[in-house]
């Protein structure tokens, strides 16, 4: 008798499994729901005085070689932590080779820069320093240059006693700052938690589109919106991406990381060419199999999945449910002496 029951209840389960998709199946509300924390190192926790000492390191243009740069040139907090721009504009005037992505989020991110070089905030925060195409100051200047300043070496020295203004502290207190740069809530957010009327009718279609036809989680999954992963979206723009990163894997041939999705709507134009001006023709890209389909090493994801322009701008209108209001933040306007 109980093997007959364990078997019904096996067989009510199945067909329960069946009435459904794989993703409704595995997918749950919790996997939308932001966290309340973020990640940090063991030897960076964030403290009051790393976090103002990265922000005023983050705006002071004096770490540029030209003290006309800083790195909220290209990543300003009043254009969604990016800078509008289709490629960086950086030290005098260049044009670098990839479009600046948003800070938002970076912290939950396992891999920085467009082709994942580094893992790290700490190792992410002096490349644009020291990159001819954007602040251009070798290190070895910009060290003993702000060991001149009193300020910061007071400051240095409360954030981080005993250990002086380094490469590694200069690393620490702009990456302590970065991980402080987070997505606030958004209606989508009060939406996952229980409030329905949180987003539109048509907001809700393009949520089932995003996770049913448009199959948008299978890069843009989780409360980022992003698997931080590779894929090679078919921009044949000719940039050879993380397969200079992991040599030899013919499928990182132009491959880029999955950027999230949060405040999206704030931060075009889009992918890492810069070459798309709005939403509507980058999810029409990414929906419907790639800009071009007989691309060397084309992610696997990238599927014709047929979305019409209605499909589209319901997608559209579930992406703007990701805006927040943005940070509460106030930008320095004086620095150390």
């Amino acid at each position: 008798m109980k093997y007959k029951n364990k078997r019904l209840t096996f067989l009510i389960l199945a067909v329960l499994l069946l009435s459904i998709s794989p993703l409704q199946a595995f997918s749950t509300s919790s996997e939308w729901i932001r966290p309340n924390s973020v990640p940090v190192p063991y030897d960076n926790r964030p403290t009051p005085q790393r976090i103002e000492l990265g922000k005023l390191l983050y705006f002071d243009k004096r770490l540029s070689i030209s003290e006309e740069i800083s790195c909220a040139t290209c990543h300003n907090p009043e254009l969604g932590w990016s800078d509008g721009e289709p490629k960086a504009i950086g030290h005098e005037g260049k044009v670098g080779p990839r479009n600046s992505p948003t800070i938002i989020n970076t912290a939950y991110q396992t891999h920085q820069f467009w082709d994942g070089r580094v893992e790290t905030l700490e190792e992410q925060a002096l490349g644009p320093i020291e990159a001819d195409v954007e602040m251009n100051m070798p290190l070895d200047i910009l060290i003993p240059k702000l060991r001149k300043i009193k300020g910061y070496v007071k400051l240095f020295e409360e954030a981080y006693p005993g250990l002086g203004i380094t490469k590694d502290t200069l690393a620490k207190a702009i990456a302590s700052f970065e991980r402080t740069i987070l997505s606030t809530e958004a209606p989508f957010d009060r939406y996952i938690k229980g409030d329905k009327r949180a987003i539109s009718k048509e907001a809700k279609d393009g949520f089932e589109l995003f996770k049913e036809k448009g199959r948008c989680t299978d890069c843009h999954n989780g409360f980022n919106f992003s698997d931080g992963s590779f894929h090679n979206l078919g921009l044949k723009d000719g940039d050879k991406g993380r397969i200079e990163v992991r040599k030899g894997v013919k499928k990182a041939t132009g491959a880029f990381k999955t950027p999230t999705l949060r405040d999206i709507t704030n931060t075009g134009p889009y992918f890492h060419d810069g070459s798309v001006k709005t939403i509507h023709e980058a999810a029409a890209i990414c929906g419907n199999g790639g800009r071009f389909s007989d691309v060397n090493g084309l992610s696997f994801f990238m599927i014709d999945r047929d979305l019409n322009i209605d499909d589209i701008e319901k997608l559209v209108t579930f992406m703007r449910t990701l805006e927040g209001k943005p940070m509460n933040i106030k930008i320095p306007t004086r620095f150390p002496k």
